[in-house]
Parts: C-alpha cells; structure tokens; sequence
C-alpha cells in the first residue's frame, strides 16, 4: 500500500467518535419533534419548500444530500483497492453479506412484518412504500461511519479503507438493479429512469465531485487534506438533521395519526442489522480469518448508507412517503444498535480467537 494510503487509513481507524455522533439518536429524535411541531405551527413555508423541484428533484433536499454525502465520500481512497487481495476471506465474506444477503433479507423481512404480521396497525396505502424504504435502506453498505465502528472494535483500518472502497466502487453499478429487482419481487413499481437518476444524482456526481476535491486538497499536502476534513466533516451531521426536519415537518400528521408506525418499522431494521453483523462475524471465523478483519467485515455489513437510502427514498416516493420515513428510522436507531454491536463483537474476541484462528 502506497503511504499515503496507509496515513489516510490510520487516521481514519483512529478518529474518535465524537460527542455529537455518539448521541446522533438524540439529535435525531429532536429534529423529528421540531419537523413535526414546525411543519404544524407553520405549514405554508414548507410546503413551498416542497414546490421547489427541478426533474422531479426538490432542490433544498437535493442541495442538503450533496453537502451531506460529499465529506464522506471524501474519505474514500479508491487507491486501496488493491489492498483486498491480502484478506481474501474477509473480502469475501464482506462482499457475500453486504450484496447477496443483506438486501434480499431485508426485503424478506419487511415481507413478513410489515405486508402481514404488521399490517393491521399501518396504513394500508402505505405497506408497499415502507417495504421499498426498508429495501433502500439495506441496498447501500456504510460508507463514512464504518471508520468509527471499526475503531472502537480494534479493527484493521487498512482492510476497513480497502473494503469501503470496494463496496462504494460496486454500490456504483450494482445499487440500481439490485433495488429494481427487489422492488419488482416486491410488486413495487418504480421507472427506470427515475431510479437511475437517483443514482447519477446521489451516488455517480457527488462521488465524482468527492474525488476531485479530495485529489487537489491532496496535491497541496496531506495538512491541508485533513484541514478541510476537519472543516466541512460537521456538515454531513448539520446537513442530515436539517433534511430531517423537512421531512417530517411533512411527515407530521401521519405519525401524530399513528405513532406507533416508527416502533413498528424498526423491528425489521433491528434483526436486520443483528442478523447480518452476526453472519458475518462467525463466517469469518468458521474462515479462520484475523479477529481484527472479522471486527469491520461484520460492521459494514450491519450498518447502512442510510442518507443515500433517505436522499433516494424522497427522490423516488416524495417527502410524504413511507419510504422515506422508514429510511428515517434506520437513521434512528443506526448508533445505538451498532454501539451494541460493537461491543459484542469486542467482549466475544476470547471466544472468537479460540480452536485455532488462523491469522
């Protein structure tokens, strides 16, 4: 690995989770009160917001997920692809859970929770957009907080930066068929067209623009790099929670109509992101890969880039879908569920390492 690689994956693993992104449930949860309580008390600005599109896209929100996905991709270094070759299992394993598993069990769940167990207690004209949130949800693996993740569990970052930029390069072609397929399965009608500018939109433009500005910040030196870093990181968290409370300014009267809606789509979410981290750990065991591979390998096949999930959800269903609003609960319960995570898989290092791991 060149050294650059090396220094940006080292000060990636070892970046702390900061105060703001431990209680991002927290801030979440405020910012559904305030969209809530905003979009009651002054209806007539956001629904304006609301008119402000441009082919199909509502430009305050198209604005907000550039500004929130931009710094994270910033972070990816495409040059660490050729690192996979020295975790072959690991990659295998990463690559098995987040694309051949994570999705199709994710649709499999909102099938048997929310089109029938759940189904008495939610809106009916709303069943097959909670499914296509959920869908959207599983279909993207995380891009930016898996750093984080893999830190606290003592993870590798060299194998952590080599598989983010593996799935994003994968996530690139691979995200727009697999949600097509499953929403077909699903019996969820969505263009072409529409899907696939939400992916030229949200995926293909702010990646590229991501990697020119990462490239000229890197040619004047790896200071001012992480200067910038530093600078524009808190706009992804300010960016996320201002597009929270548009979308629930909007969200508003369907949840105050029934609120048990965001308890019940997160049943799904929460086996999901167990079940997977939990497949992915102790295939890599049964593999006999390192400890400190399985840690990020199980992670990211947990988490979600749950604000492409949102930015796509509202592109494709609008503001006062379910989609969107169960994208919103993944956001939700994304910190406490993978904290949780994470230190399972930290306190099950004993176990994991015995019988003979092979390193």
């Amino acid at each position: 690995m060149s050294a650059q690689c090396e220094v940006v994956a080292r000060r990636a693993g070892g970046a702390p989770m900061s105060v703001f992104e431990r209680w991002l449930t927290l801030w979440v949860f405020l910012c559904i009160v305030a969209g809530i309580v905003l979009g009651q008390l002054a209806p007539a600005p956001f629904q304006w917001l609301g008119r402000l599109e441009l082919a199909q896209v509502n430009l305050p929100v198209g604005l907000l997920i550039w500004v929130m996905i931009i710094p994270m991709l910033m972070k990816v270094d495409f040059r660490a692809l050729h690192e996979v070759r020295r975790h072959v299992r690991g990659i295998g394993v990463t690559l098995f859970v987040n694309w051949l598993v994570k999705p199709f069990s994710m649709a499999l769940l909102g099938w048997v929770f929310i089109r029938h167990l759940f189904a008495p207690w939610l809106p009916a004209a709303q069943i097959d957009s909670y499914i296509a949130g959920l869908i959207l949800l599983a279909a993207a693996p995380c891009t930016a907080m898996v750093f984080v993740w893999s830190r606290l569990s003592g993870g590798d970052p060299l194998f952590t930066l080599s598989q983010v930029a593996l799935n994003d390069s994968i996530m690139v072609f691979a995200f727009a068929p697999i949600v097509a397929l499953l929403l077909g399965i699903s019996a969820i009608h969505v263009p072409w067209a529409t899907l696939l500018f939400s992916v030229l939109m949200y995926i293909v433009v702010p990646l590229g623009l991501a990697q020119a500005w990462r490239a000229l910040l890197l040619r004047r030196g790896q200071a001012s790099f992480d200067a910038a870093l530093a600078r524009i990181g808190p706009w992804s968290m300010a960016a996320l929670l201002g597009t929270l409370v548009l979308l629930f300014a909007f969200q508003g009267p369907a949840i105050e109509a029934q609120p048990l809606v965001i308890g019940l789509l997160a049943v799904p979410i929460l086996i999901q992101v167990l079940f997977n981290s939990g497949l992915a750990y102790v295939l890599n065991r049964a593999l006999g890969e390192q400890h400190a591979i399985a840690c990020p390998s199980a992670l990211i096949g947990a988490s979600n880039f749950f604000e492409l999930a949102v930015a796509a959800a509202i592109s494709l269903f609008g503001f006062q879908s379910g989609a969107a609003l169960a994208t919103v609960v993944g956001v939700l319960i994304e910190v406490p569920v993978m904290l949780l995570v994470v230190r399972v898989v930290g306190a099950t290092r004993g176990w994991y390492e015995q019988q003979g791991a092979r390193a």
